[in-house]
């Protein structure tokens, strides 16, 4: 009973596609799959470093990266991508050279590219970064989820849930409270479903959100 499986993982194929694309021999896999996570991680602290954001949100919905022999080529969907454009075009170019020294590819050129998503709060990360927000300004978890709902159905979404574990307004006892409007049909594998789990750190405690959204088909 209760089987779960990632709404991303389970409709890859149909209408999921891989956020990485690259091939390696066995024995080197694991070295690219920790590459892949160093780069995320260094688009997120850099962002998170340089660049003040008003809102409380990032904005970046996706990362994909793809890998050859002599090029990495990286493309960032930003929501909100006037953040680092704006706050002039040197941004990019320090942070291409601040992954090169981390990564330390001496053999391989890096490309980053970035693309603006449409509707920002249609994208499940950047609605999670927004509750995420919401709640380390201590405002009511319900207000946050209903606000969040808002903005999704201002999007133009089929369907979305949006769900909080922890110490949920620093009570004794976790917690689970969640919140759905629309169609969420987790098992319709043509459904085109985005999901997302992210960690906020608050005053009192961890907590988690799940966001999944349901598409229209694009």
């Amino acid at each position: 009973m209760g089987q779960k499986i990632n709404p991303l993982g389970f409709r890859l194929g149909t209408t999921q596609s891989y956020d990485s694309l690259w091939f390696a021999q066995p024995r080197n896999y694991s070295e690219n799959i920790q590459e892949d996570k160093k780069i995320r991680d260094c688009i997120k602290n850099y962002i998170q470093k340089n660049i003040k954001v008003s809102s409380g949100v990032e904005g970046i919905g996706q990362i994909k990266i793809q890998k050859r022999i002599d090029l990495i080529q990286v493309k960032i969907y930003m929501g909100f991508p006037k953040l680092l454009i704006e706050s002039k075009p040197q941004k990019i170019e320090e942070l291409q050279t601040y992954m090169q020294k981390k990564l330390n590819c001496v053999n391989r050129k890096l490309n980053i590219a970035i693309a603006k998503i449409a509707n920002a709060y249609k994208h499940p990360n950047i609605l999670a970064e927004f509750i995420a927000g919401q709640l380390k300004n201590r405002v009511s978890f319900r207000k946050a989820m209903k606000k969040a709902i808002e903005l999704t159905e201002q999007a133009g979404t089929k369907g979305v849930q949006v769900q909080i574990a922890g110490r949920i307004d620093g009570k004794e006892i976790a917690r689970v409270e969640w919140i759905r409007e629309g169609r969420v049909p987790l098992q319709t594998i043509r459904a085109k479903i985005d999901y997302c789990c992210y960690t906020v750190r608050t005053i009192y405690g961890v907590l988690g959100i799940k966001v999944w959204i349901f598409r229209n088909k694009e």
